[in-house]
C-alpha cells in the first residue's frame, strides 16, 4: 500500500471515530464541558506518555523540544486542539450537534483553501464542482439559522489551521501529541484543582462510572487524533479536505436521529446540497482512480 493510500485510509478511520465520540460525551453529565475538556487533557497526556515510552520516541521528543520553530508551531497546534474540542463539547451538551456537524462541513473548504494558497495544489473540475456546492450549503443553512453559525465556524476555523500545521511539519504523531498535550496540561490542572477546591468539581463526586467515563476522555479523543496525525502528512490538504466529510456525516446522522434535534424544511434542503456535493465527488474519485 503506497503511503498517500495509507494516509487516505488513516484518516478515514480517524474521521469515523470522531463522529462517533458525539455519543461518548453526554454520558459524563451532569460535567460541564470546560471540566471535560481538563479530563480530557490530563489524562492524555497520560496515555501518551505511556505510549511514547513504549514506542522509545523520547529521542524525538528531546530533538522537537530542541528546535524553537517546530516547538512554537506544535504549541500552536495544542492550543487549537483545545479551543476547537471546548467548542464541540459545549455544542454537544447545548443541542447543537447539527450546528457541529456544520463546522466541519466548512472544514474541508478551509482545507482546500489552504492547499491552493500554500501548497499550490490543483482541483479537478469535479472536485471544484463539490467544493461550490459545499459553499452552497453553508449559505443556505446559515440562513436558516438566521445568525452567523458561530460554533461553526469555530470549529472550521480551529480545525482546518490544526491541520496546515500538522501538514506543514510533518512531526510523528506520538512525539508530536506529547508536546501539544503537554502545552495544555498546566492549565488543565490547575483548572482542576481549583474547581476541587471550590468544592464545584463533579469529577470524582457524581459516582464511580462518571469517575472512569473521565478518565475515558482522554483515550476517546486521543485514538482518533493519533490516526490523523499520522495520516496528515501522508497526504495532500485536498484529500484531507475531502476525508473530513466523513465526520460530520456521521455527526448529522445522529444529530437527526439520536438526539432528534429539529431539521425545518430549509435545513433539509441545505444539507441536500451538501449530498450531492458528496455524490459528485466520490463520481469524481472513481474517475481518477482508473
Amino acid at each position: 500500500m503506497s503511503e498517500a493510500r495509507r494516509g487516505a485510509v488513516l484518516g478515514a478511520v480517524a474521521y469515523a471515530l470522531w463522529g462517533l465520540s458525539t455519543l461518548y460525551w453526554p454520558l459524563l453529565e451532569p460535567t460541564g464541558p470546560v471540566e471535560i475538556l481538563a479530563c480530557r487533557v490530563l489524562w492524555s497526556l497520560v496515555a501518551i506518555v505511556a505510549l511514547v515510552s513504549v514506542l522509545g520516541r523520547w529521542g524525538r521528543v528531546r530533538a522537537l523540544a530542541g528546535g524553537g520553530g517546530t516547538l512554537r508551531l506544535l504549541a500552536v497546534a495544542g492550543v487549537l486542539t483545545g479551543v476547537n474540542w471546548g467548542i464541540f463539547l459545549f455544542a454537544v451538551l447545548n443541542g447543537q450537534v447539527v450546528e457541529a456537524s456544520l463546522g466541519f462541513f466548512v472544514t474541508p473548504l478551509v482545507s482546500v483553501a489552504f492547499g491552493v494558497v500554500f501548497y499550490r495544489e490543483r482541483l479537478r473540475p469535479g472536485q471544484w464542482a463539490a467544493v461550490g456546492l459545499g459553499a452552497a450549503t453553508l449559505g443556505v443553512l446559515a440562513v436558516e439559522y438566521g445568525r452567523p453559525p458561530w460554533i461553526a465556524l469555530g470549529l472550521a476555523a480551529t480545525f482546518g489551521t490544526y491541520g496546515l500545521i500538522k501538514k506543514h511539519l510533518g512531526v510523528g504523531a506520538a512525539e508530536g501529541l506529547f508536546v501539544e498535550t503537554s502545552v495544555l496540561f498546566p492549565f488543565a490542572l490547575v483548572y482542576t484543582v481549583a474547581l476541587q477546591s471550590a468544592g464545584q468539581a463533579t469529577f470524582g463526586h457524581v459516582s464511580a462510572l462518571n469517575t472512569a467515563l473521565g478518565v475515558g476522555a482522554g483515550l476517546v479523543v486521543l485514538v482518533p487524533l493519533l490516526l490523523f496525525s499520522a495520516a496528515a502528512p501522508r497526504i495532500p490538504l485536498t484529500v484531507t479536505g475531502m476525508l473530513q466529510y466523513i465526520e460530520p456525516a456521521v455527526q448529522f446522522l445522529l444529530g437527526v436521529l439520536v438526539f432528534r434535534e429539529a431539521m425545518p424544511g430549509l435545513r433539509w434542503a441545505g444539507f441536500a446540497l451538501l449530498w450531492a456535493a458528496l455524490a459528485i465527488l466520490a463520481i469524481d474519485g472513481l474517475r481518477a482512480a482508473r
